[in-house]
């Protein structure tokens, strides 16, 4: 998204979705951040070697190396970069191994703008009330995709995982993505 320093401050957000890196780039931006985005760890560690980043969002799961070893080349860089991790397969050994690895925050998606922003800053979490959850729907909707993308966008195989018809599968799919 940015090229050039803007005297904010600069936010690497390595995730292999584009639609995902994307929105989550532009609404940090409108936050006051300058983002530059990258679709795997090994564009990452090319733009952390052109550019210094104060801060990073780093997904674990993208094709190639991972974005916990990810962590580790960039602490490597620069010492100084805080490093926040996100991820939609959250296990406590992921987390674990990403602090170890010096990830300041360990998230879990569905994650939004503000939940990043407060994790990055370094702000304790809005107490339960002030965020707003996303709805059930909302949630399913965004496993059903997950899932697909997992079978790479193979219908009957992803109906079969989610033990369901794939008729029933395909009318869900068919729908908007609900609001949060």
């Amino acid at each position: 998204m940015s090229a050039e320093p803007t005297g904010e401050p600069t936010l690497l957000i390595v995730d292999d979705d584009a639609t995902f890196r994307s929105a989550l780039g532009q609404a940090l931006g409108q936050r006051g951040f300058a983002v530059f985005l990258a679709a795997s760890a090994e564009e990452a560690a090319a733009m952390a070697r052109e550019h210094v980043f104060e801060y990073a969002l780093v997904d674990v799961r993208m094709p190639g190396q991972s974005g916990i070893e990810l962590v580790g080349a960039l602490r490597g860089m620069d010492d100084g970069i805080r490093i926040v991790v996100f991820t939609g397969y959250g296990t406590i050994a992921n987390a674990v191994a990403a602090i170890r690895a010096g990830a300041v925050d360990y998230l879990t998606k569905p994650v939004d703008a503000a939940q990043c922003a407060r994790s990055l800053l370094g702000f304790a979490p809005a107490a339960s009330g002030d965020e707003d959850l996303p709805s059930l729907e909302r949630v399913e909707w965004e496993y059903l995709q997950r899932v697909l993308a997992d079978c790479d966008g193979n219908i009957s195989e992803a109906a079969r995982k989610l033990r369901m018809h794939r008729r029933s599968l395909q009318r869900k799919l068919s729908r908007l993505p609900p609001r949060s």
